[in-house]
């Protein structure tokens, strides 16, 4: 008996499955814009090959630059916010493709009543039950696989979008890091002046210069003094700028005593331009929008069709834990949802995204 259950649920399951997967997937199916570019910038040899290929550790070769680069990708809170994003939606993206799946429970009930009519006839009635149970909805419209590709979507957009600010983390560390050098700099111009005016009140001293030349020294000197207030003012600043980025509270920067070597190729590599542009993350993340855009006008037209949940329950269930065993019981159902009157909302809920999808076109193409 108990094998003669399982053997029809079994069909029964092969059918479900059969149907799943040969249901139909209503909806116009993303196309990526068009946006007409050239075939080359100029009309010089092209490739594909550009700087960005480089590592950011080939570019920068200052340790210490290194060091705080390294820490502002570890422990800024943007890019901890970034990844955190991406594990959400990457949860998202998991659940969503498990909602294409069966939903498969056990339970396990066993349960003792006791009743006393009259106070002297008392009754314990005992019952067990184990049982599995499935339901299903079945994707007929693909209404769950555009949610699905909208989550995907969504993912994607969010790994860009950490990348994009990733390269903007690395770009702005290193701008702050040579400006604080450069007012280094200029700050050791005032040792130079006043060597510079040492060397001149010698020379003035020993009959070799005029004293013109030494009066000039003096006013050089003290019209770069009257900066230093100022210039120590910017570098506070500069060095709090930094710390921020990298994510610390210490306000002092350790920094080298002149300008860094920095890598510079000899030339620029002019690639294609649709190429180029493809592959930066701030449009990367931008298309990946759109598709999701996309996929939720499908999710939104297909609301409009029936939604087909299948269940099936097989269990066992007995007053008696002799008989537990014996007694199997089974049943398949099916329920079919067909919205009938919303007040328009489903419609205008299409109009909507597909009005969202169309802006998201032109800030696409705005941005290439």
């Amino acid at each position: 008996m108990v094998m003669k259950i399982v053997s029809k649920i079994y069909i029964v399951f092969v059918i479900l499955i059969m149907t799943g997967l040969y249901s139909c997937k209503i909806g116009k199916k993303y196309s990526r814009p068009e946006l007409h570019l050239p075939e080359r910038i100029t009309e010089q040899h092209s490739d594909s090959s550009t700087l960005a290929d480089q590592d950011w550790k080939t570019i920068y070769t200052d340790t210490l630059l290194q060091s705080l680069i390294q820490k502002a990708l570890d422990n800024n809170k943007d890019m901890l916010i970034a990844a955190s994003r991406i594990k959400e939606l990457a949860y998202r993206k998991r659940i969503a493709t498990g909602d294409l799946f069966p939903t498969i429970n056990a339970a396990i009930h066993p349960e003792r009543e006791h009743t006393n009519d009259g106070g002297n006839n008392p009754i314990n009635d005992d019952s067990f039950e184990g049982k599995l149970s499935l339901s299903w909805e079945i994707d007929l419209w693909g209404n769950l696989r555009w949610a699905r590709a909208e989550s995907i979507a969504e993912y994607l957009a969010s790994v860009e979008a950490r990348r994009a600010l990733q390269m903007s983390m690395i770009a702005q560390v290193a701008q702050y890091y040579y400006e604080l050098v450069a007012l280094d700099n200029d700050r050791q111009t005032l040792d130079t002046w006043e060597k510079g005016l040492d060397l001149a009140r010698i020379r003035f001293e020993g009959g070799l210069t005029s004293e013109t030349s030494f009066r000039q020294a003096q006013v050089e000197l003290a019209r770069t003094a009257t900066l230093v207030p100022e210039l120590e003012n910017k570098i506070s600043q500069k060095e709090n700028d930094l710390s921020l980025l990298v994510g610390e509270y210490e306000a002092v920067i350790t920094r080298a005593k002149m300008n860094p070597d920095i890598y510079l190729p000899e030339q620029l590599p002019v690639g294609l331009p649709s190429t180029l542009l493809e592959r930066r993350p701030d449009l990367r993340q931008a298309e990946q929008e759109l598709i999701a855009a996309h996929a939720q006008v499908g999710v939104a037209f297909t609301n409009m069709f029936p939604k087909l949940t299948l269940t099936a329950t097989y269990g066992i269930e007995s007053s008696s834990l002799n008989d537990f065993l014996r007694s199997p019981y089974g049943f398949i159902g099916g329920t079919l949802l067909s919205p009938i009157f919303g007040a328009g909302k489903t419609s205008q809920s299409i109009r909507l995204r597909k009005r969202y999808s169309d802006r998201l076109v032109i800030d696409t193409k705005n941005r290439f």
